[in-house]
């Protein structure tokens, strides 16, 4: 498994796993103390969805990615640890970066069940490894108001915090989130949620996470990603939510185009992440999100 271009920048920095072996990367950041960890497998030929499962179950991070090699482009599933799901952008970068260390920079085009989704891969003059992903074209739709109801009733949320510039939305780009944005950081700091009530809305409605996010400047966002489906209280980066809040930014005419957009996430639990989300003007074309991944040290 190749990238698709004569880049061999880093080609062999690391050895190539086993069939099946699980690496250990966390994306969205330099720091293995930052970031969100994912699990990456990068040739899981002959797995099956149930041994896929155990696998995700047995890393217990938020998601694990399964490649699946062929001769023009790259299958991968997703699997958290208690189900599958159709797009993880933090588990694609992970996979990127991983696989860059071992065949080279360049592009690689994944086969996702949200449909083609191409990562772009290049090491910094800092020698930081980065990757770039650019989702399927994202959509939004209304959130019902007996939806926006539940939700705020889950996340214990009064309707009067909510920021009126930004309205309730729920959005794609390879997955569906609600964005609710906040009208202050400090409603966003105070995440205390109703698990088992957001856990049932979510799974009632198929959205893989709760995008809560506030607007700190014309172009950077603070971002929280509730995320029960998964089996954890919240993600510390979401690409896919990240992807999907482009779009809505977009479609809403909520800013400037093209932008580039700044989402930090993850400092209120201990592992800042930056993620940099790159919006163009034609509103059919997908939303690129980026940031860098690093191999998480092995358990002692």
């Amino acid at each position: 498994m190749t990238p698709t271009t004569d880049d061999r920048d880093g080609a062999g920095e690391r050895p190539a796993p086993a069939p099946g072996e699980v690496l250990r990367y966390t994306a969205f950041s330099t720091d293995p103390g930052g970031g969100n960890p994912a699990g990456v497998v990068l040739d899981a030929t002959g797995m099956t969805d149930g041994q896929m499962l155990a696998t995700a179950a047995a890393v217990g991070y938020s998601e694990t990615a399964f490649l699946l090699p062929g001769p023009d482009r790259v299958g991968v599933r997703y699997f958290s640890p208690r189900a599958e799901v159709s797009f993880c952008g933090h588990a694609t970068i992970a996979a990127a970066v991983a696989t860059a260390e071992r065949s080279g920079a360049g592009r690689l085009l994944l086969a996702t069940a949200a449909g083609p989704v191409e990562v772009v891969t290049h090491r910094g003059d800092d020698g930081a490894w980065r990757a770039t992903l650019t989702s399927v074209p994202p959509r939004t739709v209304p959130l019902e108001d007996a939806d926006l109801r539940a939700l705020l009733s889950a996340l214990r949320w009064p309707a009067g915090d909510l920021d009126p510039a930004l309205p309730p939305r729920v959005a794609y780009a390879g997955a569906w989130h609600p964005v609710l944005a906040a009208r202050t950081r400090a409603r966003l700091r105070d995440l205390d949620y109703d698990r088992p009530a957001l856990a049932d809305l979510m799974a009632r409605r198929g959205w893989t996470t709760v995008d809560l996010v506030w607007r700190q400047d014309a172009t950077t966002f603070a971002a929280r990603n509730p995320f029960p489906p998964g089996g954890v209280v919240e993600d510390p980066a979401t690409g896919a939510a990240a992807a999907a809040l482009g779009g809505y930014l977009r479609e809403g005419g909520h800013v400037g185009l093209p932008a580039v957009l700044t989402v930090l996430q993850g400092e209120d639990m201990g592992r800042p992440s930056v993620l940099t989300v790159e919006v163009p003007q034609d509103p059919g074309s997908g939303v690129r999100v980026g940031g860098s991944a690093v191999a998480l040290p092995a358990a002692g």
